[in-house]
């Protein structure tokens, strides 16, 4: 590695020790203190994700269009919150830059909306979906044969899904989440080695210090908005889990999938739909974001 290189990792290395807060994955009520030394870090850019989209017109190909429900489709509540959130964002946190990876009903794949979160140097990737259970396959009798029971099986619609999930990138990703850190290191040094040695003690103790903070960042987050979404607008929550969802690995950067509602369920597609509803759904997110920027942006002695 070049001697450049070597001392970027350490200098690195030494600011990335001194930015990271300790967070619990549980969340506890913490000690106040009489004085708070700032980090110096500052959350400049959120990169909000409004999950799926329609087919492009003039295009070919299969564009996946998301869940649906009896009325309304993911691509266009997503889009819609989507508007709503960079609105309320940019008013209670002017400081902030508010970036969407789409604008419109068009689709973006997962890739392109990977690139714009690292092209624009994300401090946090919000991904929003709308959630939905596939059919279920029941067994109906129809008839006997030599005195045998005959039977078909259908297909029914499974409604029976409700409130939200938050999704983080599971460990599987490791790999793709490695590779997503090291360019965008490497696009803020040119003479960065674009292939840090393994066996390098510095490199790999730089890389994995990245990784966790992204995941505790990324869970801590996660956890903000799930008790913003339960303890303040009374919805049922499925929790927290890690899934291998690639636009988050790709993001270098903590990452949070919102499944914000189930839209095959009814009372959750007419609370998706509602002003009401999309107003809560924003209003949350804004809190556990506004939360967490108060956190990593300052430390306790």
């Amino acid at each position: 590695m070049k001697n450049k290189a070597l001392k970027r990792l350490n200098y690195g290395l030494s600011l990335l020790l001194t930015l990271i807060p300790v967070f619990s994955f549980a969340l506890t009520t913490h000690t106040k203190h009489d004085t708070v030394t700032t980090t110096g870090y500052k959350l400049r850019t959120i990169i909000v994700d409004p999950g799926h989209g329609g087919k492009p017109s003039g295009t070919t190909g299969n564009y996946s269009h998301g869940a649906s429900g009896s009325y309304s489709s993911e691509r266009n509540v997503t889009l819609a919150l989507a508007l709503k959130l960079q609105k309320e964002l940019e008013k209670e946190l002017p400081s902030v830059k508010v970036v969407l990876t789409r604008s419109n009903e068009d689709d973006v794949s997962w890739q392109r909306r990977a690139e714009i979160a690292n092209e624009n140097k994300g401090d946090l990737f919000i991904s929003l979906h709308c959630n939905s259970l596939p059919d279920r396959r029941i067994r109906e009798l129809v008839g006997h044969k030599h005195h045998k029971p005959v039977y078909h099986y259908v297909d029914v619609p499974d409604r029976s899904g409700r409130g939200v999930l938050m999704l983080v990138y599971g460990f599987h990703r490791t790999k793709e989440e490695e590779n997503a850190i090291k360019k965008n290191l490497i696009e803020d040094d040119a003479e960065m080695d674009t292939n840090p040695d393994p066996n390098d003690p510095e490199a790999m103790i730089l890389m994995n210090e990245y990784k966790r903070k992204y995941r505790t960042r990324s869970i801590h987050l996660a956890e903000l908005i799930n008790s913003e979404f339960v303890d303040t607008d009374g919805r049922h929550s499925d929790g927290i889990r890690e899934q291998g969802v690639l636009v988050l690995c790709h993001s270098a950067m903590p990452a949070v999938l919102v499944e914000t509602g189930f839209i095959d369920n009814p009372d959750d597609e007419a609370y998706l739909n509602s002003e009401k509803g999309q107003d809560e759904i924003v209003a949350s997110i804004v809190r556990a974001i506004e939360s967490y920027k108060a956190e990593v942006e300052q430390v306790s002695p």
